[in-house]
C-alpha cells in the first residue's frame, strides 16, 4: 500500500488531477482514503477527570508514527466547519498496534477541546497532521532523566515515560515529578499509581491545592521539592511540560543553580493573542504587504500577515493559526515584524516567520 500511495502522491499524478490534489479524488470514495492527508477513526473515548479525556485514533495508513513529546493538529468538523486545534500525543510509542492517543483538558475558550471532551463520538472522522515537534529525548539516553510537569502538561512527558517502560530502555535513574491541584484533578492516576510500582521509576506527586494528609511535599515548585527528592538539576537532563507559571519558575531556578543547559520546555497551553498589541499594530499600521510570489500587494491595515494575505485573495497554507505548529511559515524577504503574542520585532533579512501571529511594521515583502 506504500507503493501505491508514493505513486498517487507523484508529480505525475498532480499533473493530471490539477488542480485539485488527488486526495480531494480520493475522499469522495471513502474518507479514509488518502495519498497524504492523514485521517483517523475515533475508537476510544476515556474519562480522564470532570473535564480532561483521552481519545484513541486509528490512522490511516497515510500517518508515519510519533516520536513521543510530539503533536499533532487536530481538527473536526463542525456544522460544515473545521476547527482544529494542536495536541500532545499521550500513548506509547512502543506499544503494539496502529493507535495512538491524545489526552486533553477541556479549557472554557478551547472550542475543540470542550467539544472533544463533551461531544466527539466514537467512530467519527478527525482530520490530523503528521506528529511534528523537537520536544524528544535524545537518541542517546542520560544516565539521569526527570521528567516535569504541571497540570495537563503532563500528557507529553507521560508519553515519554510510557515508551520507556514499554521498550525497557529506562535510563539509569527517571525521576517524574508532577504537580497538580488535587488527586482529583490529575490526568494518569492509575497509570501514575502503577508507575509507583514500576522498579526503576521514581514517581512523586505534589498536590498544591489540596495536598493529601501526611504528605512530607506540599504547594508549588521550590529548588527544595527537587533536594528534597535527591535530584541535582546540573546532572539531571530535565524535561519540562506544563503552565507559564511553573515554566518560569522552573527556568529561573534552573539559571540561578547553573543548569539552563540542563532543561528543555514546552508549554502545554497556546499562549493568547495580546489584543492590546494588535490595537497597537492596527492604530500605527502604515506601509504595503507585498506578496512577491503572487505579485500582489496591500495596504497595511494591522492585521496579521495571514489575514491580510488571505484579504487580498491569497489561500496559504495554514494549521493552528496561533503560532504553534508550523504550517503557515514563510520567508520574511524584507521588512520588520512584531510578534503579536511577545510584542517582539524582528526585522532580520530572509528570515522564517509564521504570518499567524505576525503584523507588519512598515513595508514588509514576504514570499507569498
Amino acid at each position: 500500500m506504500g507503493v501505491v500511495r508514493s505513486a498517487l502522491a507523484s508529480r505525475a499524478v498532480g499533473t493530471v488531477t490539477q488542480p485539485h490534489h488527488v486526495d480531494h479524488y480520493l475522499e469522495k470514495l471513502h474518507p479514509m482514503w488518502t495519498a497524504e492527508a492523514v485521517r483517523a477513526r475515533v475508537v476510544g473515548i476515556e474519562r480522564e477527570t470532570d473535564n480532561a479525556t483521552t481519545v484513541t485514533l486509528r490512522p490511516n495508513g497515510a500517518w508515519a508514527g510519533f516520536t513521543p513529546g510530539q503533536h499533532v493538529e487536530f481538527g473536526v468538523e463542525v456544522d460544515g466547519v473545521r476547527k482544529v486545534r494542536v495536541f500532545s500525543v499521550s500513548s506509547s510509542a512502543a506499544a503494539k498496534g496502529r493507535t495512538f492517543s491524545v489526552s486533553v483538558k477541556a479549557h472554557p475558550d478551547g472550542f475543540v477541546s470542550r467539544f472533544l471532551n463533551s461531544k466527539l463520538a466514537s467512530g467519527e472522522l478527525v482530520h490530523l497532521s503528521q506528529a511534528k515537534g523537537e520536544f524528544v529525548l535524545p537518541a542517546t539516553l542520560p544516565d539521569d532523566l526527570l521528567l516535569l510537569s504541571g497540570g495537563s502538561g503532563i500528557t507529553p512527558v507521560m508519553s515519554m515515560l510510557r515508551t520507556l517502560v514499554d521498550s525497557g530502555r529506562l535510563p539509569r535513574r527517571v525521576t517524574f515529578l508532577h504537580y497538580a491541584r488535587s488527586r482529583a484533578d490529575e490526568m494518569f492516576t492509575d497509570q501514575l499509581d502503577a508507575f509507583e510500582r514500576t522498579e526503576g521509576v521514581d514517581v512523586v506527586r505534589i498536590y498544591t491545592r489540596e495536598p493529601l494528609p501526611g504528605a512530607e511535599l506540599t504547594g508549588r515548585f521550590t529548588l527544595d521539592h527537587l533536594r528534597a527528592i535527591g535530584v541535582d538539576p546540573t546532572a539531571a537532563l530535565t524535561y519540562l511540560c506544563g503552565p507559564a507559571g511553573l515554566i518560569g519558575t522552573v527556568r529561573e531556578a534552573y539559571e540561578a543553580e547553573g543548569a539552563a543547559d540542563q532543561l528543555r520546555m514546552e508549554y502545554f497551553k497556546v499562549p493568547t493573542v495580546d489584543p492590546a498589541l494588535l490595537a497597537e499594530a492596527a492604530a500605527q499600521a502604515v506601509g504595503t504587504l507585498s506578496f512577491d510570489a503572487s505579485g500582489a500587494e496591500t495596504a497595511n491595515n494591522g492585521n496579521t500577515i495571514l489575514e491580510q494575505a488571505e484579504a487580498a485573495g491569497l489561500t496559504p497554507e495554514y494549521g493552528c493559526r496561533m503560532g504553534v505548529c508550523n504550517t503557515c511559515a514563510i520567508k520574511k524577504l524584507h521588512g520588520a515584524v512584531r510578534h503579536v503574542i511577545t510584542g517582539e520585532v524582528c526585522a532580520n533579512t530572509d528570515e522564517t516567520i509564521k504570518p499567524c501571529v505576525n503584523v507588519p511594521v512598515g513595508d514588509v515583502a514576504v514570499a507569498l
